[in-house]
C-alpha cells in the first residue's frame, strides 16, 4: 500500500495496513538543505526540492507544498514581516480603519499563489503517484481578520451584517484558491483556520458553518478530499466543525486527542494530530517523540486517525526528532518496546514568577505559542497592546512565547493550561478566547 493509498483510504474510512503519517514540515523543509525560510516561501525550485528531501527523509503518506497561511492574504494587499526562520506574519491591515467589502479575486498566477502552484504541478509529477499532496489555503475567518485586524472581533458583536458580507467574500476566495490548487494536482485541501478556536459555539453557528459548508461542497464537488485544519484549543467547537460536511480535520495539542475522536467518529470525520510542536519535536529528544506517538495512537479506537504535528513543524525541529516520529508512526510496536521504560523530564524553571499581590501597577501577560508565526497568537497579542493602548494608564504587558524552553516551564508553574491565553495580575482572563478591545479594557479597569 502506498503512503497516498494509506492517506485516502483512511480518510474514507477503509482499513489501511498502517496510521497514516503527515508531517507538515512547511518551513522547516528548507533546514534540510540549509535554506532560509523565505526561501522556501518565494522560489519554486527551492519548494519542490526541499519538499522532495522530506519526502526521501521523512517517509510521509502524506505532505503539505507549503503551509503559508499569508499568500492569500498579501495577494489581497496585507503586508507581509519576514524572517529567516518561520514564515512571514502579516504586518498591516487593508480594512483596519475602513468597513468596505473587497471584490477582486486574486488569480492563479498571482505573487507567491504562482509559486505554490507551480511547484504543486511539478511535485505531483516527482512523488504524487505515492505520496498525498496537502495543499493549504487559509480559512475564511483568518483571511477576514487578516484584512481588517482586530477590530473583527468587535464587529462579531458590534457589525454582524459586515461581518457576514466581509466572510462572502473571503470565502469566495477561498473557494477560488481550492479549486486552483485542485487543478494543480492536491489530493487534499487543508483549509486552515487558526481563529476559529478562538470564538464561541454561538458565534461559530451564526457565522462560520456557511461559509465553510460551500468550502467544503466546492472541494468536494471537485474530486478532492477536505480537511479542516484549527489550531489552538478548539474542543468546543469540534462538533460544529464536524457539521460543516469535510472529510477530515487536525487539531494541535490543545485539543485532547481522544475525547475529540469520540465526536469526529459519530461524523464519521477522519482525526488528525497532534504531536506537541515546541516541548516535544522542538526541545524534545528522539524517545519523547516516539513515547509521545505511541501513546496518541494507544489512546484513540483503531481507524480514521492521521499521525502529524499540531501545526507547522518550527525551523529548527531537529531532524532526528521527526525521524523517530515517523519511526513510531509505521513501526510501532517496535517503538511501543524502546520506550516501554522511559519517562520524559520536564524543563525546570530557574526564573521568578511577579510578586502578583504587591505589583506597582498592573501587568497583562499573554502566554502565546509565538506571535510571530501562530496566527491565533498574532491576534490575541496584538489584542492586548491594542487594548493597553486605550488605557492613559501606566500598564506593563508582556509575551511569553512557548518557543522559549523558560517559558514552557513558566507556563507549568503560573498553571496555563491552553495557548493563547490573557492573564492579568497573575489571574486568567482569557483563555483561547479573543477578547474585544471594549472587554478587555474593561477586565484591565478592574485592577486600576
Amino acid at each position: 500500500m502506498t503512503g497516498k493509498e494509506r492517506v485516502i483510504g483512511t480518510i474514507e474510512g477503509h482499513k489501511t495496513d498502517k496510521v497514516p503519517w503527515v508531517p507538515f514540515t512547511g518551513v522547516h523543509a528548507g533546514k534540510l538543505l540549509g535554506y532560509h525560510a523565505r526561501t522556501v516561501s518565494t522560489d519554486v525550485d527551492s519548494v519542490v526540492v526541499a519538499a522532495c528531501e522530506v519526502n526521501r527523509l521523512y517517509h510521509p503518506d502524506g505532505q503539505p507544498v507549503m503551509f503559508d497561511l499569508q499568500i492569500e492574504a498579501e495577494l489581497l494587499g496585507c503586508e507581509m514581516l519576514w524572517s529567516d526562520d518561520g514564515p512571514p506574519s502579516v504586518s498591516s491591515h487593508p480594512l483596519a480603519e475602513i468597513t468596505t467589502i473587497p471584490t477582486r479575486i486574486p488569480g492563479p498566477t498571482e505573487g507567491r499563489l504562482g509559486v505554490e502552484l507551480e511547484a504543486t504541478r511539478r511535485l505531483k509529477k516527482a512523488i504524487g503517484a505515492t505520496t498525498a499532496l496537502y495543499g493549504v489555503c487559509t480559512g475564511p475567518f483568518t483571511l477576514a481578520s487578516h484584512l481588517r485586524g482586530t477590530e473583527i472581533f468587535m464587529d462579531l458583536i458590534l457589525e454582524p451584517e459586515y461581518v457576514h458580507e466581509l466572510l462572502a467574500y473571503t470565502t469566495t476566495v477561498v473557494q477560488a484558491v481550492c479549486s486552483y490548487l485542485i487543478e494543480a494536482g492536491i489530493d487534499v485541501v487543508a483549509v486552515t483556520d487558526p481563529l476559529i478556536s478562538q470564538i464561541s459555539p454561538d458565534h461559530f453557528a451564526e457565522f462560520m458553518h456557511g461559509p465553510f459548508t460551500r468550502v467544503f461542497d466546492t472541494i468536494r464537488e471537485q474530486g478532492a478530499k477536505s480537511s479542516f485544519f484549527v489550531c489552538g484549543n478548539a474542543t468546543r467547537n469540534i462538533e460544529p466543525m464536524c457539521r460543516t460536511g469535510c472529510d477530515s480535520m487536525s487539531v494541535d495539542e490543545n485539543v485532547d486527542l481522544a475525547s475529540a475522536k469520540t465526536t469526529t467518529d459519530r461524523y464519521k470525520i477522519t482525526l488528525g494530530g497532534n504531536i506537541p510542536l515546541t516541548s516535544v519535536m522542538l526541545f524534545g529528544n528522539q524517545q519523547d517523540n516516539m513515547k509521545t506517538v505511541v501513546q496518541l495512537i494507544d489512546s484513540v479506537p483503531a481507524g480514521r486517525l492521521i499521525i502529524s504535528p499540531g501545526c507547522d513543524m518550527p525551523y529548527d525541529v531537529p531532524i532526528e526528532n521527526v525521524i523517530a516520529a515517523e519511526h513510531a508512526v509505521h513501526e510501532t510496536a517496535s517503538a511501543r518496546a524502546m520506550v516501554r521504560n522511559y519517562e520524559r523530564k520536564d524543563i525546570g524553571f530557574s526564573g521568578t514568577l511577579p510578586d502578583y499581590g504587591q505589583l506597582a501597577k498592573p501587568l497583562v501577560e499573554v502566554f502565546t505559542l509565538d506571535s510571530a508565526t501562530c496566527a491565533a497568537c498574532t491576534y490575541m497579542w496584538a489584542a492586548a497592546l491594542d487594548a493597553v493602548a486605550h488605557i492613559d494608564a501606566a500598564i506593563d504587558v508582556i509575551e511569553y512565547k512557548y518557543t522559549v524552553p523558560e517559558n514552557i516551564a513558566r507556563c507549568r508553574e503560573v498553571g496555563v493550561k491552553q495557548l493563547p491565553s490573557i492573564y492579568i495580575n497573575g489571574k486568567l482572563a482569557y483563555s483561547s478566547i479573543i477578547p474585544s478591545r471594549d472587554e478587555l479594557v474593561a477586565r484591565i479597569r478592574e485592577v486600576l
